[in-house]
């Protein structure tokens, strides 16, 4: 029986993550802030809390290394070490750049980018010892493509993918059997747009094709038994904003200059600024789902890259290239 440990576990995905691994019988370990959250979200799991423990939660703000660390090891001290450790933990602003404080934009990226690093470190700290174990790390299509009004949000997740390769590259020259996976999630009906600081006159919302939270988990949980994937990519939207972006940037710029406000908009707000949970939880909104679950779309493709299907698709690319030499 394997142990996950799940960061950002009270709500949206990581709830969702915690749901979909406690149905498979792992033992989980929930870290977020907000303790009657995480109490409350144990108790929704509905697995045994008694002499072995199948659950348990530890209060934490992950930008700060030392609360991470003593959660991680009271939740060691409870259900054991991490066989698995999830990265969901994550703050946005949804504002334009000039209007965003710098502390604001320092306390975003702390949360989403730093807070991922420290769960990098602790899981490494815990695996190492027993050269075995696999990290999962939440990231997002805007790690490759940046799209307007979330500057905080799209430079952290940029910067993470940054860091999860450089320590890949470590793990693979040290010939470590730990693994780690990035998993590149689409827009989803999470709370995060209800609660989240904002310096706009809209409330916002994801951008369409929006998907269940439950349905991304489920990648989440694949990668789980398919360590060898370097990435996870969930939902058509995912894919295509990769793909176009790696071809053509530029053209990906004038597109979302046009497009990208519009589609992140729902509705006009009674104000222009919300301070949301950047610095403190805002308990009424600790849900799997936010307030669109009539448009969300329930299931979900994902496609995990690895490098055999680099090769593949190389042969492939070369194979094409002779052949259009040839006819020309």
């Amino acid at each position: 029986m394997k142990t996950v440990y799940i960061t950002g576990a009270s709500a949206g995905l990581g709830r969702a993550i915690a749901l979909a691994y406690a149905k498979e019988h792992y033992r989980v370990g929930l870290i977020a802030r907000d303790e009657s959250a995480l109490i409350d979200t144990v108790a929704s799991l509905g697995v045994s809390q008694g002499a072995e423990k199948m659950a348990a939660w530890a209060s934490a703000d992950v930008s700060v290394f030392s609360e991470l660390e003593a959660a991680a090891q009271k939740l060691e001290a409870l259900i054991g070490p991490p066989d698995i450790w999830i990265n969901s933990a994550m703050a946005t602003i949804f504002s334009r750049f000039e209007d965003i404080a710098p502390d604001e934009f320092a306390r975003a990226t702390n949360v989403t980018l730093l807070g991922s690093v420290y769960g990098l470190q602790l899981a490494l700290r815990s695996m190492k010892p027993r050269n075995r174990g696999q990290i999962i790390q939440i990231g997002s299509a805007l790690a490759y493509r940046a799209i307007p009004l979330q500057a905080p949000y799209c430079a952290a997740k940029a910067a993470i993918r940054g860091a999860v390769d450089s320590l890949r590259c470590e793990l693979m020259h040290d010939d470590s059997a730990i693994r780690i996976t990035m998993i590149q999630m689409p827009a989803m009906n999470t709370p995060q747009f209800d609660w989240a600081r904002r310096h706009i006159a809209q409330h916002p919302q994801p951008v369409p094709p929006i998907y269940a939270p439950e349905a991304c988990a489920q990648a989440v949980l694949w990668a789980a038994t398919h360590p060898e994937r370097r990435e996870v990519w969930v939902g058509k939207p995912s894919f295509e904003a990769i793909i176009a972006n790696k071809f053509f940037p530029a053209l990906m710029d004038f597109y979302l200059a046009r497009k990208g406000f519009e589609s992140q908009f729902e509705k006009p707000a009674e104000q222009k600024n919300a301070d949301g949970n950047l610095l403190a939880p805002l308990a009424q909104f600790h849900h799997t789902e936010g307030h669109f679950s009539e448009r969300q779309i329930n299931q979900v493709f994902w496609f995990g890259t690895s490098w055999w299907q680099e090769i593949i698709f190389a042969v492939a690319a070369l194979v094409l290239l002779i052949l259009l030499i040839v006819f020309l």
